[in-house]
């Protein structure tokens, strides 16, 4: 075990700011994700007064976040680019330690806690700073340098590793997205059903109030934008209203069960969902209701449908406006052209579509496990690395 100031020679590169020179600006991402490039700024745009030069094979880290892991080792792509007086920047010493080496033991959690037990500041979080001279008496273990690259080489391996089992997985999920969207676009294009505007297998179309909400910390859910997914409706983690609030919002119509709840405006327009028996919410600035007539279309066929490449691509997305924020015209969804099979059809076709999505949903599950062992591996493995169990 050796102190960092053994292996660490603190370095200072400072330049005083030229007002007609460009500058790029470093930050550090936390959980020890590296440097990158925050800003590029003409000096005459920079307050502070001095600005600090990075190099290669700096060990650089944030006074002010080391506890949320914002320690790096500046690549080749950071050399003559600069940092604030909140970024410490040392000189590794390479005839004793290894600088991925000494990346690779602070980017664990331990040695972030042990940061945060040695910050000190104004507050117990934001503002607190680990000062260099508490850094550089820190200690780490270091075995000679064949063995510290020995273990950065089998880190690294698995890190790569690791990554392409993420990617695979990753690919995996929207294999199946495709799959599904494929199915929804073939099996109710390929039905034998009349066409008709979309308003004429309606009963309602509830539009919201064109304000945003008056929020509360508690109190019924509102719905906006980002607690509509596509197929999914998340309540537990929506915005709150009172209840004079949800009147005020609810006063063209309150939800019911199988209304569909469709995003008309934002990056998300045309994420829609099935409302659940229960759901009790008001509608934000960006979502409206759509009320199927039972009588004409099953609630979970509106939805394939809704959901099928032949709205969402061939429909929506032409007919969406603006180019800042697109939104759906109320006049235009209306004509919405829209496939009406028998309700026998329907039926044959919902239960076909649901089989479908809950293999996908099944498989996305256990995905979602698969992502959470590898994401708890690296870190283990770290750990066991530097307690020389690699």
């Amino acid at each position: 075990m050796v102190k960092l100031g053994e292996v660490l020679q603190p370095v200072s590169r400072p330049e005083i700011v030229d007002p007609l020179h460009t500058y790029r600006l470093l930050g550090a991402h936390w959980y020890a994700g590296g440097l990158y490039t925050k800003d590029v700024k003409l000096g005459s745009a920079v307050q502070a007064k001095w600005l600090y030069r990075v190099e290669e094979g700096d060990f650089v880290y944030n006074r002010l976040f080391a506890w949320k892991g914002s320690f790096a080792l500046a690549t080749a792509d950071n050399a003559g680019c600069y940092v604030s007086n909140e970024f410490p920047c040392f000189v590794v010493r390479s005839d004793r330690v290894d600088g991925r080496y000494l990346w690779r033991y602070f980017s664990r959690g331990s040695a972030w806690e042990e940061a945060l037990g040695l910050s000190t500041g104004g507050t117990p979080t934001s503002r607190n700073r680990l000062k260099e001279e508490k850094l550089l008496a820190m200690q780490i273990p270091l075995p000679p340098l064949a063995e510290q690259r020995r273990i950065v080489a089998r880190i690294e391996e698995l890190a790569t590793k690791i990554e392409k089992a993420r990617t695979f997985s990753r690919k995996a999920a929207d294999e199946a997205d495709m799959l599904l969207n494929t199915a929804r676009r073939t099996t109710i294009a390929e039905c034998d059903s009349q066409t008709v505007p979309l308003e004429c297998v309606c009963v309602a179309i509830i539009d919201n109030l064109h304000s945003n909400p008056r929020l509360s910390e508690t109190g019924i859910p509102c719905v906006r934008s980002p607690d509509v997914g596509y197929g999914t409706l998340e309540l537990d983690g929506a915005q709150r209203t009172d209840e004079e609030e949800y009147r005020r919002r609810t006063a063209r119509g309150e939800p019911q069960a199988d209304d569909i709840v469709l995003v008309r405006e934002g990056g998300g327009t045309g994420k829609c969902a099935v409302v659940a028996p229960g759901d009790k919410f008001s509608l934000g600035q960006r979502v409206m209701m759509l009320r199927p007539d039972k009588g004409r279309i099953l609630p979970r066929f509106f939805l394939h449908q809704l959901l099928s490449p032949l709205v969402q691509s061939e429909q929506i997305g032409p007919l969406c406006k603006g180019s800042a924020s697109p939104h759906l015209n109320i006049g235009a969804l209306k004509r919405f052209s829209f496939r009406l099979p028998t309700l026998s059809a329907q039926r044959r076709i919902v239960a076909e579509l649901d089989g479908l999505q809950a293999k996908m949903d099944e498989l996305k599950r256990l995905q979602a496990e698969t992502a959470a062992e590898l994401d708890a591996l690296l870190p283990s493995t770290l750990d066991r690395a530097f307690r020389g169990q690699l």
